[in-house]
């Protein structure tokens, strides 16, 4: 069984734009509840059709990261010593307001109530203290004019560039929906991408990093909601069942025995009324 420990988190009040700060106990009872339901998930569900959790979804389970013996046997202590102990948190920031009547990416730059948005953010982001250790933009004109407004709050975190993270269509919707009808072959071509970019970004931390970790991603609403079913192992076709505000923010936090948590979705209470938008 896991040592237990303190989980210290802010979460991000969606009225006013507040800030709740709260700690998390991860108690005994969940931990045996968690170790109960390796063994036999069946136990805690009313309905055995139900799927359940893949805590090996990252492919990164202590026990499948070390070679077994010529026997066929694990080492215990070989085991213990690739478990992670820290906690990855994502930041998933969908870019401001851009000019919808742009033809082309470079047209689609940020409006000038995109650009407010884009500061309240990083206004907000600054606000909660969180020790960033980067801000990862997508290339798109619109990400990457967001991303330059909140690294200007976050000046000594680092800021880096990724072509993964563009905007595209990253699976057909179920239902689907009459204004939006790519072609299949941008599901195939995209969709490949957005999940290259997933499973770049989203799995637990490696057993070296001994601090919890806070890292931003400044991207689009279709990548983002897409992240959400894959962390969740929701549908994928359910992403488009969602809606983001424009620099709104998404905070999904990885632990370390792969399970994972969202803290917050789209999360926007740090706009004034008058500049919400999710176009």
């Amino acid at each position: 069984m896991r040592l237990l420990r303190k989980i210290k988190y802010i979460i991000a009040a969606g009225a006013a734009g507040g800030v709740l700060a709260s700690y998390l106990t991860v108690s005994a009872a969940e931990v045996v509840h968690e170790e109960k339901y390796r063994e036999d998930p069946s136990l805690f569900s009313q309905n055995n059709s139900r799927s359940k959790w893949d805590f090996n979804w990252d492919k990164q389970e202590p026990h499948n990261l070390v070679k077994p013996s010529k026997s066929g046997t694990v080492d215990s202590e070989k085991v213990e010593k690739v478990k992670p102990t820290a906690t990855r948190n994502l930041i998933l920031i969908r870019h401001g307001q851009y000019n919808l009547k742009g033809t082309c990416d470079v047209e689609r730059y940020l409006t000038s109530l995109g650009i407010e948005q884009a500061d309240y953010t990083g206004k907000r982001l600054k606000e909660l203290a969180m020790p960033y250790s980067s801000i990862v933009q997508s290339s798109m004109c619109r990400a990457r004019e967001t991303a330059n407004v909140i690294s200007g709050h976050l000046p000594n975190v680092p800021l880096h560039t990724c072509d993964l993270l563009q905007e595209g269509a990253p699976f057909p919707p179920e239902p689907p929906v009459g204004h939006w009808k790519p072609e299949m072959h941008q599901f195939y071509r995209d969709g490949a991408r957005i999940e290259a970019a997933f499973r770049k970004y989203f799995h637990r931390a490696e057993a070296s990093q001994k601090e919890d970790s806070y890292e931003i991603l400044v991207c689009h609403a279709n990548v983002i909601r897409f992240f959400v079913c894959r962390a969740l192992q929701f549908p994928p076709e359910a992403w488009l069942r969602m809606s983001l505000h424009n620099a709104s923010v998404t905070w999904i936090a990885i632990r370390p025995s792969g399970r994972v948590v969202l803290r917050a979705l789209g999360d926007c209470g740090h706009l004034p009324p008058a500049k919400l938008t999710t176009t």
